[in-house]
C-alpha cells in the first residue's frame, strides 16, 4: 500500500456548516496568496527607489516570490498528509502574514528577496489546500460546481486587481502597505482554520519515508526553470551564458527528479493522476489558462503604462471591466456546469478568450477605454467559462486518496504556465520590437521626398518655439519618438496575436476528452 493509499482512510469529511465556514475562511487565505504574486508589479520603481536598488535587482522582488511559490505547491500535497490540512494551512498563513510584516520593514534590497522567497514559498501551500479541500473533504459532489465557481473567480480575479491595488495603496500610503494588508486577514485566517478545519488527521509516520533527495532535485528543477522563464526574454535566451547554464541544470536536474518519482517508494510528488485522461488534459489546459491569465494581466497595463503613459489609477479604471464580468458572470459558470457538458463551455470560454485577442490586432497609440471595452468584456467572461469547467474537468472525477497530491500538481501547471506566458510574450516584445524599428528605419531614410518634406515642415515649426534652437535636430528626435512609439504598438499587436493562437490552439484537445462524471463517494469518505 502506497502513502497514498493509506492516507484515505485518513480522510473523514462530512458536510458542516462549521466546516463550510472554515472553509472560506481558506479561501481568503488563498486569494492573499495569489494576490501578492502581482501586487507589486505596478509599484516596482516605488520599492526600487526606497530600497535603493538596481533595475537588474528589482525584479528579483517578484521572480523570487514566483520561484520559492512553484517550489512548494507540488510538495503541499505530501505535507498535507504528513501535517494535516489543518495544522499545514495554520501554519502557511501564519509564516505569509509574518513574512509580510518583514518585507514591509526590509531596508535592502537583499532583505527584500530573502523576504519575498520565504513569503512566496510558506503561503505557496495555502493555493493548493483549497483545491483538494473543495473537491475531497467539505462539499460533496452535488456543490462542487458552485464552490468551483467560487474558487475560479478568486483564482482569476486575484492577479487582475493585484496590479490596480497595489498601485492605489502606493500612490495613496506606501509602497510599505503592499504587505501590511496582509496582516488583520492573515491574523484571522490563521485563527479561523485553527479553530475550524478539521478535515484530517496528521500521518506524521510519513516522515519515515522522507525523501530529502526527491525534495532537493524538485526545487532545482522547478526554480531553474523558473528562472529560465523570468529572465531569458530580456537576456537574449541561450545568447546569455548564465541562461545556458541554467537550462543545463533545469534539464538535468528534471531528469534525475522524474526518474526519482517513478522509482521511489514514497515519492514527494505522485504522478499517477496523470494516468487520469481528463486530468492530464485539465492540467495542459490550466497551463494555457494561467497563459491567458497572467499574460494579459501584465500585458495590459504595460502598454497602457508604455504607450498611453496612464497613471496606477488611470491603468486600474480600465482594468476593472475585466474583474467586474467575471464577478457577472461566475454565478452563470457554476450553473451551467452543472448542468451542460464542461468540454462545450471550456471551448466556449477559450474561444471568448481567442476572439477578445483577435480584436486588439488592430491596435493603435490612441486605443482608450472605449476600444479596450468590448475585449476586456470577453476576457472576463471567457476567464471564468474557462476556469470553473476545467476544475470539474481536471479534479471531478479524482479520487479522493490522490486529491491532494493532484491539487497540487494541477495548480503548479497554472503557475507555470503564467512564467511561460511572461516569457512568451517578453520575447515576442523584444524581437519584433527590433523587427519594426529596422522595418519602419528604412521608410523614413533621408532622401525620400515626403521624409524630407516632413522633416523641413517639423524643423520650421519648432524653431519658431521659443528656447528651441536646433529646428532640424529636433524634427529628427520627433520623428524617431514616432518611429519608436508605431514599432511598439505594433510589437504589441503581434503578441496579441501570438496569445490568439495559443487560446484557438486549446480548442484543438478537447475531442480526446471524456464526459467527466463524478466519482462516487466511498463509504468511508462520506
Amino acid at each position: 500500500m502506497t502513502s497514498l493509499d493509506a492516507s484515505a482512510a485518513e480522510i473523514t469529511p462530512s458536510f458542516s456548516a462549521r466546516r463550510v465556514v472554515g472553509f472560506f475562511f481558506m479561501v481568503v487565505g488563498m486569494f492573499m496568496a495569489i494576490l501578492d504574486i502581482q501586487i507589486v508589479s505596478s509599484s516596482i520603481t516605488k520599492i526600487q527607489a526606497g530600497l535603493s536598488a538596481s533595475a537588474d535587482e528589482i525584479s528579483w522582488v517578484q521572480t523570487s516570490y514566483l520561484i520559492a511559490e512553484v517550489v512548494m505547491i507540488p510538495m503541499t500535497g505530501w505535507l498535507s498528509r504528513v501535517m494535516s490540512t489543518r495544522y499545514l494551512f495554520a501554519a502557511s498563513s501564519a509564516g505569509f502574514t509574518i513574512m509580510s510584516v518583514m518585507c514591509a520593514t526590509a531596508t535592502s534590497i537583499e532583505q527584500m528577496i530573502v523576504y519575498r522567497a520565504l513569503q512566496g514559498f510558506i503561503g505557496g501551500a495555502m493555493i493548493p489546500a483549497v483545491f483538494a479541500s473543495a473537491y475531497g473533504n467539505v462539499f460533496p459532489p452535488e456543490r462542487r460546481a458552485t464552490i468551483s465557481m467560487l474558487i475560479g473567480l478568486v483564482v482569476t480575479l486575484a492577479p487582475t486587481v493585484g496590479p490596480t491595488l497595489g498601485g492605489y495603496l502606493t500612490d495613496t500610503f506606501s509602497w510599505h502597505w503592499l504587505f501590511l494588508i496582509n496582516i488583520v486577514p492573515g491574523i484571522i485566517v490563521t485563527a479561523a482554520v485553527w479553530l475550524l478545519i478539521d478535515l484530517d488527521e496528521p500521518n506524521w509516520s510519513l516522515l519515515r519515508g522522507f525523501d530529502g533527495w526527491g525534495i532537493a532535485l524538485m526545487a532545482v528543477f522547478l526554480g531553474t526553470l523558473e528562472y529560465v522563464l523570468e529572465e531569458a526574454p530580456r537576456s537574449g535566451w541561450l545568447e546569455d551564458n548564465t541562461i545556458w547554464w541554467m537550462t543545463v541544470v533545469c534539464v538535468v536536474s528534471g531528469a534525475f527528479f522524474f526518474a526519482r518519482v517513478l522509482t521511489f517508494e514514497q515519492p514527494i510528488v505522485e504522478l499517477r493522476a496523470y494516468r487520469d485522461r481528463n486530468f492530464a488534459i485539465g492540467s495542459l489546459l490550466s497551463l494555457f489558462l494561467g497563459v491567458g491569465l497572467y499574460g494579459l494581466t501584465y500585458l495590459y497595463p504595460l502598454f497602457l503604462a508604455q504607450v498611453r503613459q496612464l497613471s496606477a489609477v488611470q491603468i486600474g479604471e480600465i482594468m476593472a471591466v475585466t474583474g467586474i464580468f467575471q464577478f457577472l458572470s461566475a454565478p452563470l459558470a457554476g450553473i451551467l456546469s452543472q448542468k451542460l457538458d464542461v468540454r462545450y463551455l471550456i471551448a466556449f470560454g477559450f474561444g471568448l478568450l481567442g476572439i477578445s485577442n483577435y480584436m486588439l490586432l488592430g491596435l493603435t497609440w490612441e486605443w482608450d477605454f472605449a476600444q479596450f471595452f468590448l475585449p476586456q468584456i470577453m476576457r472576463g467572461i471567457g476567464l471564468m467559462f474557462c476556469i470553473v469547467p476545467i476544475n470539474t474537468l481536471a479534479l471531478g472525477t479524482i479520487p479522493p486518496e490522490q486529491l491532494k497530491n493532484a491539487s497540487g500538481l494541477y495548480n503548479l501547471m497554472r503557475n507555470l504556465g503564467g512564467a511561460l506566458g511572461l516569457a512568451i510574450i517578453n520575447t515576442v516584445l523584444i524581437q519584433r520590437l527590433d523587427f519594426h524599428k529596422s522595418t519602419l528605419r528604412e521608410s523614413i531614410s533621408a532622401g525620400r521626398p515626403v521624409v524630407e518634406q516632413t522633416m523641413a515642415g517639423l524643423g520650421e515649426m519648432i524653431a519658431r518655439t521659443p528656447g528651441i534652437e536646433e529646428g532640424h535636430l529636433a524634427a529628427v528626435k520627433t520623428i524617431y519618438g514616432l518611429m519608436l512609439r508605431e514599432a511598439t504598438v505594433m510589437a504589441f499587436a503581434d503578441a496579441f496575436f501570438v496569445l490568439t493562437i495559443c487560446f484557438f490552439a486549446m480548442l484543438l484537445t478537447l475531442p480526446v476528452v471524456n464526459k467527466p462524471e463524478p466519482i462516487a463517494a466511498s463509504a468511508d469518505a462520506h
